[in-house]
């Protein structure tokens, strides 16, 4: 699960405006930072601001995936949870009608046995009817240890499935805490990095838009010239066509689709249509297959990016890949060198 991941490596060279700033303030010394305080800091240009913005849009990204492995153990464990809920309320209804059975008998001997059996007997009108009689009380003493018995059993499985259930609603808690956790960490790193976009002048801005969406038009273009070519697995191509179906789609963390999804959102939910059931975190989606490398992939591969396997798309063939990048934006096409390429993964 996305919990498990190995330690984050840097994912590309770029010195970051605070990353600078920092070692600017660690080099020049006291001095120097006193002389600092007395202007402000300089306004960052447009492609600082892009760096940095790049880099928290990454970083929420590691955490969604983790957000995303978290709310699949919770609900497997609210499924688990149900299931023992419903099975302990049955075990309880059992319980409840064999002490009821359990006390039929115990008026039944409590009518039969006011005198001793030797009185009884001679007292009776019918002897015959009355041994008759006494072999079925010894069959209703019988019965009754054997329900004692079953009460005993039953109480001590509904005394454990209680106590599971105990625990398995503790250990529901601690992972509600931390999706919140998790939630919380998303939100502001995505705060941050709108906060920086606000900086910039609104010319700015549609820069920032524009040269997104050339690049988005420019690979759709590409994508369009690779034909699909007939490489890649029949459920691959399906996949990768239904995901292409979703171009225009927003990105909302956490979401699988229809109509909005994350990195792995869309890839699952691509390959749910084309009938092959995927986990739901990027990282796990990295063992569903056959690891491949660059140049054995074929459209319909899955293709990872960072060295934490955060990122995740499909190949759409001719150097394209089609995928939902961050928050803000739509899922599109991009070169499959836009971001740090790990590997990709043939499902056949």
């Amino acid at each position: 699960m996305a919990s498990h991941r190995r330690p984050k490596q840097p994912s590309r060279a770029r010195v970051t405006l605070f990353g600078a700033a920092a070692t600017a303030a660690a080099t020049v010394g006291i001095t120097a930072a006193s002389a600092s305080t007395a202007s402000a800091d300089p306004t960052p240009t447009k492609d600082e601001v892009q760096e940095r913005v790049d880099e928290l849009y990454e970083e929420a990204e590691e955490v969604t995936e983790q957000y995303n492995g978290t709310r699949e153990q919770e609900e497997q464990l609210q499924e688990q949870v149900d299931e023992i809920q419903d099975s302990t309320a049955r075990a309880q209804e059992e319980l409840n009608e064999l002490r009821a059975t359990l006390g039929s008998f115990a008026s039944a001997q409590y009518r039969n046995g006011g005198l001793d059996p030797s009185v009884q007997l001679f007292l009776a009108s019918d002897p015959d009817a009355y041994l008759d009689q006494a072999s079925t009380l010894d069959q209703v003493s019988g019965r009754q240890a054997e329900t004692l018995r079953l009460i005993e059993d039953r109480q001590r499985t509904l005394d454990q499935q209680r106590e599971e259930a105990t625990e398995m609603l503790a250990e529901l808690e601690d992972l509600r805490a931390d999706l919140s956790e998790q939630k919380d960490t998303v939100q502001g790193k995505l705060a941050e990095a709108q906060a920086l976009l606000n900086q910039l002048t609104e010319e700015e801005q549609a820069a920032l838009a524009a040269e997104q969406a050339q690049q988005a038009s420019e690979s759709a273009r590409a994508s369009r010239g690779s034909g699909h070519d007939a490489t890649g697995s029949s459920r691959g191509i399906d996949a990768l066509n239904y995901a292409i179906g979703k171009l225009g789609s927003p990105y909302v963390w956490g979401a699988t689709g229809p109509s909005s999804f994350d990195c792995s959102g869309l890839t699952s939910w691509a390959y749910a249509q084309a009938g092959v059931s995927l986990p739901r975190t990027s990282q796990a989606q990295a063992s569903a297959g056959t690891q491949v490398g660059r140049d054995q992939l074929a459209p319909g591969d899955l293709v990872f990016y960072y060295s934490g396997l955060t990122h995740v798309g499909i190949y759409a063939g001719n150097g394209q890949i089609i995928h939902a990048p961050r928050t803000g934006s739509v899922v599109s096409y991009a070169p499959l060198d836009e971001m740090p390429f790990q590997f990709g993964v043939h499902i056949g």
